[in-house]
């Protein structure tokens, strides 16, 4: 449903320096966006209310519906407004909760995910004074290269770039430990969950180029774009099927890809009885989900919320811009989270190369090339 789809489109200075490196280059955004500083508030337009609709992941999804009501929420209260959201229970909720959005007098709406983009389209055209906006979508229906309606803001990200980082890494744990296994599955096989798995495989690859490792990746081959998916992103049965099929081959370090999903490899991990570790996305997985924190390597995360809360107050500001933002490493709009508990028994050396190999891509001496990129 993006543009992707038709394409639609220094010096290191070592290992103490590399959570901020990891983080986004200079300053990175916090967990939650910062408030405005006391008697710096923010300007409102008269009549505005922000809304806010999830995908059928719900609020507490620890990940990207969580992420975007946090920035929702945190922006809200910096304007001194109260947001209306819409928790959607499955997909028939989409067009209905815009509806009602609509309907309640909601002047800039945020939609969470590609499953709205429909939705978002057909009420942006409708509704061309009111203001809009989608993550990881361009709203872009009808395949043509460009929004459907000039009032949507597309928040997508370039999420192959800090994957390709967590793919670096998972390899390189994969072949400290011997197995020189590592895999991946999907939820729904759309371009914002396999540009994290085109990512992961680069970085996999770029580690095997340079320690001439031979590290294994099942679950995705990129050059096909097949690989093993749910058809979802709900935690249930099939996922779990799903993630046991690709532990199955033996990988120590598995990418599971689609918001909870996570739980049912978590889910998987435990019943195997192995030591197999799994990495997080959207959000700091080991943070956000305590209950997996022992199990994560590391997280390959978007700032949700930070794009959620920038679009909020610009619009609440009467500067709404339909521009789409694209979060990258450099903008920090994606990265690597810390490795938290497993720092310590990182390969030697590690925490540099991924460093470096950051610094790269933002200077432009690396490309990360995936065909599901924004």
């Amino acid at each position: 449903m993006t543009i992707s789809t038709t394409k639609k489109l220094a010096g290191i200075a070592g290992a103490a320096l590399l959570i901020t490196a990891l983080a986004g280059c200079g300053t990175a955004p916090e967990a939650n966006p910062t408030s405005a500083p006391s008697g710096d508030a923010p300007t409102v337009v008269e009549g505005f209310l922000p809304c806010l609709i999830s995908d059928a992941g719900g609020w507490n999804d620890k990940s990207f519906n969580e992420s975007a009501k946090n920035g929702m929420d945190q922006a809200a209260e910096e304007l001194g407004v109260e947001p209306l959201e819409f928790e959607s229970a499955n997909d028939n909720d989409y067009a209905p909760n815009m509806e009602t959005a609509i309907s309640e007098g909601c002047t800039f709406i945020v939609a969470v995910g590609f499953k709205l983009a429909a939705a978002t389209a057909a009420a942006a055209t409708a509704n061309p004074d009111l203001q809009f906006a989608i993550i990881d979508d361009y709203a872009d229906t009808d395949f043509n290269g460009e929004t459907d309606a000039p009032n949507i803001k597309p928040l997508v990200f370039n999420t192959a770039e800090a994957a390709y980082l967590g793919g670096y890494a998972a390899a390189a744990w994969s072949a400290e430990s011997g197995v020189n296994k590592v895999g991946t599955f999907g939820g729904m096989q759309i371009p914002s969950v396999a540009v994290f798995m085109d990512g992961y495989q680069l970085g996999v690859e770029k580690y095997n180029e340079d320690k001439g490792a031979s590290v294994e990746l099942f679950g995705w081959d990129m050059a096909t774009q097949k690989g093993s998916f749910t058809g979802g992103f709900d935690a249930n049965d099939t996922a779990k099927q799903t993630a046991q099929g690709v532990l199955d081959q033996g990988v120590d370090v598995i990418l599971p890809v689609g918001g909870p999903v996570y739980q049912s490899a978590a889910a998987a991990i435990a019943d195997s009885g192995e030591q197999t570790l799994m990495l997080g996305v959207d959000s700091d997985l080991a943070v956000a989900d305590t209950s997996v924190t022992d199990i994560t390597l590391v997280s390959i995360m978007k700032a949700i919320d930070v794009a959620v809360h920038d679009a909020t107050i610009a619009a609440a500001a009467g500067d709404f811009d339909p521009a789409p933002y694209i979060g990258t490493l450099e903008n920090e709009g994606v990265k690597l989270s810390s490795f938290h508990d497993f720092e310590s028994q990182l390969p030697d050396g590690l925490l540099d190369e991924i460093a470096a190999l950051q610094e790269s891509i933002i200077a432009g001496d690396i490309t990360v090339e995936s065909p599901n990129s924004p």
